[in-house]
């Protein structure tokens, strides 16, 4: 096991050292070639970081529950699964009858909350094999408490849990739904959430732009500067708005309601969208997903988005919102942009009464890496 240190850089610079975190020498870091994998590459499975009485989801367990159990299902029929919790047994009983057992790994630490798509690794490939990136994540810019959390990448790779070299990022704040990768060097980010001054507010955009680049080694930067979900926590993570998909499509958000409060920004963010360009000047190919009807709690629009769905090898797992016009929209939409894929839907009214949906609860890791 190999370990590197990293932290943010000053426009111009780069990062060329490494420390052994165990041993504590220096010595000079020879991979150059990573790249930030396309989630539809293949991979070797997928994290979940599973609710209890202790996280916000205490007032609605069971229901979430539920559905963290038919997401464990879905997945663990078809890949390999691991499961961080405080308490593996219980979590065993609630997923044993509906899911491949086979599949299923444990990690037991303590967490603070579920969403592993901005606590978990985010993994580059390279020659040398993977890199678990661990950035610092502190709650959405210090919003909640994620102390814990912040850990559990650390507590899976020191269990064997991940295999990789282990690399520091933790001088930087980034979630991994805040960024959208193509495999072929190409970033697709929002600049309401890297620009939050309550993440890495010592750095400009131009100073955040070189650290992406360095740190993924990629060869663009698109920012999307428009579009926001009502009772979005995230201050905007791209994977609530507009995704990357194979052959240079991008699936998005769209409002065709002019009453509707979504309906300019999103218009905005179209439009920009139409102006993005691939590494090889050609346009996108541009899919429009339906923006689920309203759908209220205690007076708060809570933010539903179909384009927070989840890649696997073979299939593509989608939110549902009991709302049967917009969903089979939304598959049929899928169905263009992933046509190999088995799509399933998970029905995530649960989860978007916490401000998240499928993707959010959910870290894929490449082939390699989840044994």
């Amino acid at each position: 096991m190999e370990y590197i240190i990293g932290h943010p850089l000053k426009a111009n610079q780069r990062e060329d050292t490494s420390v052994s975190l165990e041993r504590g020498y220096f010595c000079q870091e020879e991979v150059r070639n990573d790249r930030l994998p396309a989630e539809w590459e293949r991979q070797s499975g997928i994290q979940l970081t599973w609710p209890h009485p202790a996280t916000d989801w205490a007032y609605m367990l069971e229901e979430v529950q539920h559905c963290f159990a038919e997401i464990a299902a879905a997945i663990s029929q078809r890949e390999l699964l691991l499961v961080v919790t405080p308490d593996p047994e219980d979590v065993r009983r609630q997923i044993a009858p509906t899911s491949r057992m086979e599949n299923i790994r444990f990690l037991q630490c303590d967490t603070n909350d579920t969403w592993a798509r901005d606590h978990g690794a985010i993994t580059l490939l390279g020659t040398e094999g993977a890199t678990l990136m661990d950035f610092t994540f502190n709650g959405w810019g210090l919003k909640f408490a994620a102390d814990k959390d912040n850990l559990i990448t650390r507590h899976a790779f020191r269990a064997g849990m991940l295999q990789g070299r282990y690399a520091n990022r933790l001088g930087f704040v980034l979630e991994g739904g805040s960024i959208e990768s193509d495999g072929k060097g190409t970033l697709l980010t929002t600049s309401q959430c890297l620009l939050s001054p309550n993440r890495n507010g010592q750095m400009n955009k131009a100073e955040i732009e070189t650290y992406l680049r360095s740190a993924f080694h990629a060869r663009q930067v698109l920012w999307l500067d428009h579009g926001y979900l009502a009772g979005d926590d995230t201050d905007s993570h791209i994977d609530t708005l507009a995704r990357l998909c194979p052959a240079d499509t991008i699936a998005y958000v769209q409002c065709t309601d002019p009453k509707d409060e979504h309906h300019d920004a999103l218009a905005r963010m179209e439009e920009q969208l139409r102006t993005f360009r691939t590494l090889t000047e050609e346009p996108y190919r541009l899919l429009p997903l339906p923006l689920p009807a309203p759908i209220v709690e205690d007076g708060e629009r809570l933010p539903a988005t179909y384009a927070n769905f989840l890649v696997m090898n073979d299939a593509l797992l989608y939110p549902t919102y009991n709302q049967p016009d917009n969903d089979a929209r939304a598959r049929e939409v899928l169905a263009q942009a992933f046509p190999k894929h088995e799509l399933v839907g998970i029905d995530c009214r649960a989860l978007i009464r916490q401000h998240g949906s499928l993707h959010c609860v959910t870290m894929q890791y490449p082939a390699g890496v989840l044994k």
